[in-house]
């Protein structure tokens, strides 16, 4: 290929991604895209265990599980044109896996609930119901959300590497973790390395964060050696044929399913709307009012990758907030989520090879610290002199920390806003979209599954 050639497909690429209107250039996009990947590839791994539970076997699981990552990131990139990754929710598919338990249905039935919750999704995404819901959020309670995840991301980062573990005999939930530990060690390092190199405003601080703890980690001789390198997709232990269309779409439509339905549909819908908005935030990417511009688009390509995820055997999908540390790299474009999905397509022929990443979590957890922490700047845009306003907003990022869960912090603070307006007489200031989300998520609580 010649130099001509080379410049002529750079340009093509900068014009479809706009990458200069967006001020950003090809290799800030792709280094964005490889950081998310870097920060997300654990889920290779963690969504097929945690199915495994509800009945699926875990080699098709792992291939539907990187299908939809590559499929949904594609889609996020070419059409929405953000720099966001796409793959199975966690939380999700723990509802899946343990929630449903009790209820005693098959995983087929589980995954029909998904599939119909991803068309609900849909139709409400054409017609705009999805963005109309999400522009009529306050703008202190938006970048409420920004700040709950981001102590969410922190304090994920901070169980993972066992910086700060649980306790079962003490009524201390959890408690500072064994420092005397290699991997908690290496996990400090890597905290403190990859703020250094922020600090310095190296580009790559968090990617280079990761490579360098990992890379101590195995010379300290806490790194796993894979057990293979390639398998190939699609066929033997690997094939799809076992869970893909194998979906029970029939048994969805009775109503004691409608608490299951009505539990994925909300879930699903905040977690969305608050990835959104806290990546948004994280990359300055809202407008002046806290809005994402062109919501909708984020939002379709979440509908759709849910009922392609349901479809292929896999749980709830959607947009992932670890992409956060990409969009903290310089990402800004949907190039970056090309570049994350291209690594799962890749990963799709590695399987035995990436295995391993799952206890790296002293090498990628430093990173989801460091992330949360530059998320906090958007504490700043909430508004603390308006107890209508802070409180709720308080509400909503004390739950998601401390229930462990971002829908439940969402739900909360967005039933609270509009009680809270109403009993201060101030309800005036309340939209048509603010009161339906606050009715919608206390019907959540009283007729759905909240865990």
């Amino acid at each position: 290929m010649t130099e001509r050639q080379k410049g002529g497909i750079v340009g093509a690429v900068e014009r479809f991604f706009r990458l200069r209107e967006h001020k950003t250039t090809l290799r800030t996009e792709v280094l964005g895209g490889v950081t998310t990947f870097a920060t997300m590839a654990y889920i290779i791994v963690v969504n097929p265990a945690i199915l495994e539970f509800a009945g699926l076997p875990v080699e098709p699981s792992t291939v539907a599980t990187i299908l939809v990552a590559v499929v949904g990131s594609l889609l996020m990139g070419l059409y929405a044109n953000r720099p966001l990754a796409v793959a199975p929710y966690m939380g999700e598919n723990a509802f899946i896996a343990f929630g449903l338990t009790a209820l005693g249905i098959g995983w087929q039935l589980r995954l029909g609930a998904v599939f119909v919750s991803g068309l609900v999704f849909l139709v409400i995404t054409l017609l705009r119901v999805r963005s109309w819901l999400a522009d009529s959020i306050s703008f202190s309670m938006k970048h409420s959300f920004a700040v709950g995840i981001g102590l969410f991301l922190a304090f994920l980062g901070l169980y993972q590497t066992s910086i700060v573990t649980t306790t079962l005999k003490s009524d201390v939930p959890v408690k500072l973790g064994n420092l005397r530990d290699t991997r908690v060690q290496l996990a400090v390092f890597g905290f403190v390395l990859t703020a250094a190199l922020m600090c310095w405003r190296i580009k790559g601080a968090i990617l280079l964060g990761i490579v360098i703890t990992a890379t101590a980690g195995y010379l300290a001789g806490v790194g796993e050696t894979p057990k293979g390198v390639v398998a190939l997709p699609f066929i033997g232990e690997y094939s799809l044929s076992p869970i893909a269309f194998q979906l029970d779409i029939v048994g969805v439509f009775r109503l004691s399913f409608l608490p299951i339905l009505l539990t994925l549909f909300l879930m699903s819908f905040l977690d969305t709307l608050g990835t959104l908005v806290g990546v948004g935030a994280a990359g300055e990417m809202l407008d002046e009012h806290g809005n994402f511009p062109q919501i909708e688009r984020p939002m379709l390509v979440d509908a759709c990758s849910c009922v392609f995820s349901a479809l292929v055997g896999s749980s709830t999908s959607g947009a992932y907030i670890e992409s956060a540390a990409g969009v903290r790299e310089g990402a800004r474009t949907g190039l970056a989520a090309v570049t994350t999905a291209l690594l799962f397509a890749v990963a799709l022929f590695f399987i035995p090879l990436v295995q391993p990443l799952q206890h790296l979590s002293y090498a990628y957890g430093p990173a989801l610290i460091a992330v949360g922490v530059m998320m906090l700047g958007a504490v700043t845009r909430i508004d603390f002199n308006d107890l209508t306003e802070a409180v709720p907003a308080f509400i909503t990022l004390a739950m998601i920390v401390f229930t462990y869960n971002i829908g439940n912090g969402l739900t909360a603070g967005l039933i609270l806003y509009p009680l809270l307006k109403v009993a201060a007489g101030r309800g005036r200031e309340l939209n048509a979209g603010s009161v339906l989300l606050g009715l919608a998520c206390l019907v959540y609580y009283v007729f759905g599954l909240p865990h």
